[in-house]
């Protein structure tokens, strides 16, 4: 794998386990209301919601991270594409449901991270 490949898909590993935390355990917390936007009401009756959010987030870096780690260069490439493609799919629903920077924040370093697996190995 490339050494370039393997720093984006984990910088997005990273981010997606970042966002786990603000989601999870985080979200009634000052730093994440302004992150995300919301006032303290809106987060306290969206907390539950959040965690589970959190919990997809903390799937789709958990597969990278594997990706990352397997031994079979085919299959890690074939899991590459499979979650970061997950992640420009749910960055792009985001931005047009919710947030229009979520598919910078979130879908572009995906995008980047997901060309360089397809181009670079």
């Amino acid at each position: 794998m490339h050494t370039l490949t393997f720093i984006l898909v984990a910088l997005v590993a990273i981010e997606h386990f970042y966002i786990l935390v603000l989601e999870m355990f985080m979200w009634t917390k000052p730093r994440t209301l302004k992150v995300f936007g919301i006032d303290p009401a809106l987060a306290k009756q969206t907390k539950a919601m959040a965690a589970n959010q959190g919990l997809y987030n903390g799937f789709l870096a958990a597969g990278l991270v594997f990706s990352l780690m397997h031994g079979n260069e085919a299959f890690a490439m074939q899991l590459q594409v499979f979650f970061l493609s997950c992640v420009v799919v749910a960055a792009i629903y985001g931005s047009l449901t919710v947030k229009k920077s979520i598919v910078f924040v979130q879908g572009l370093p995906a995008a980047l991270a997901l060309l360089s697996v397809l181009t670079l190995g």
